[in-house]
């Protein structure tokens, strides 16, 4: 029989309902479900558990990413996820605004008609000049926000190498140890710089 713990940390508030699981914490609260037919999810004492009665390498696997996943879930709710996207310009200076749930890029490339980002009500994005933070409980959604920035500014038709124009991700999803003015400090490992 395989089996798996998940320590559940102080403070957070778990329920497994039909397969659903819920965290609940002082950042917020996330929700997941777990679908697979020979793997069991249960609270026990404090603990996560993943059990299955089929001893496979694909079973043991899938194990293992919902653990990952739970993990997720609770640095989202106890710490919060962030990433950062970076605007680059050197034909038309651009301007960034956040207004009603959207991203606004504003003559991108000198283009009449803005390019807009629409943003899901459970992250929040900041733009302090040319970098967009996002933050959120959620990895999963703070991830897909930066790579839609990231997307909706790439340009078809040019070389890379001359016409850099756009928004990077430069920072990928991270978790915030001890947040300070800037957003900078974060937990060791968790960050995955990506150059622009």
């Amino acid at each position: 029989m395989l089996k798996e713990e998940i320590e559940i940390p102080e403070g957070v508030e778990v329920t497994v309902e039909n397969r659903i699981v819920r965290a609940k914490a002082e950042k917020g609260e996330v929700e997941r479900k777990f679908e697979h037919p020979h793997v069991k999810i249960k609270v026990d004492d404090g603990k996560i558990v993943l059990t299955s009665d089929i001893e496979r390498k694909k079973v043991k696997a899938v194990m293992g990413t919902w653990k990952a996943h739970v993990k997720n879930m609770f640095l989202g709710v106890t710490k919060g996820w962030k990433a950062e996207v970076k605007l680059v310009y050197s034909h038309f200076p651009v301007k960034l605004k956040v207004e009603d749930g959207k991203l606004v890029i504003e003559n991108f490339l000198g283009e009449r008609k803005p390019r807009i980002v629409f943003l899901s009500d459970d992250v929040k994005v900041d733009v302090e000049k040319n970098t967009i933070f996002i933050s959120g409980v959620e990895k999963e959604k703070v991830g897909q926000t930066a790579a839609r920035i990231e997307e909706v500014t790439k340009v078809k038709g040019y070389d890379r190498r001359v016409f850099q124009d756009g928004c990077f991700i430069t920072k990928k999803p991270y978790v915030l140890e001890v947040e300070d003015e800037r957003g900078t400090s974060e937990i060791k490992g968790e960050n995955k710089e990506k150059e622009a």
